[in-house]
């Protein structure tokens, strides 16, 4: 098994912007170990960055302040940096040319948001015939409220963890996915 580390949108949006992830506590200390954990264990690293196609967007708009990288994940090593315009991480990227140039067959998702980019690209790399480890405590969101309801990070982070489970994903902790390496 040759797995590779997605580490999706972990971007200023996040943090100091309009969709501050709360839960799980402690998710981009968990994020930044597995980045410093496959570094050392030589695991193909992608950081992928999303932005907005319209220019006027008021989130996630390319080149602005909150469009850029957390400050610790742009500081830590990389293999590929991929720009994404959808939810999507193989969606119009070279993600995939990236996956198979290191010969990976197992993807490892990491980042933001877990109901959109995480479980989005997990579907995606599970139709293109990776297996795909889903890193819980890894992976974070926020409360969310529309037209359709209201739930809270909790509720959303387990019911997307368990419907990954289900056929797409091994969902994991970063310790369990840490004894894998």
């Amino acid at each position: 098994m040759k797995r590779a580390l997605l580490v999706i949108d972990v971007q200023r949006e996040y943090f100091d912007g309009a969709f501050p992830i709360r839960h799980p506590v402690g998710h981009l200390e968990s994020i930044l170990e597995v980045m410093d954990q496959a570094r050392n264990a030589k695991v193909p690293t992608a950081v992928i960055r999303h932005h907005q196609p319209d220019p006027d967007s008021p989130v996630f708009c390319k080149n602005s302040e909150m469009w850029q990288l957390h400050p610790e994940v742009e500081s830590r090593h990389r293999d590929a940096l991929i720009d994404k315009a959808l939810p999507g991480s193989f969606t119009n990227t070279d993600l995939d040319e990236f996956l198979k140039s290191n010969d990976v067959d197992t993807v490892s998702i990491a980042g933001y948001m877990t109901q959109v980019c995480c479980d989005t690209t997990a579907r995606q790399a599970f139709h293109r015939g990776y297996q795909v480890e889903f890193l819980s405590d890894a992976t974070g969101t926020l409360d969310v409220s529309n037209k359709a309801g209201s739930v809270t990070a909790e509720q959303l982070h387990e019911s997307i963890l368990v419907a990954q489970q289900m056929f797409i994903s091994d969902v994991i902790d970063r310790n369990e996915w840490s004894g894998r390496l």
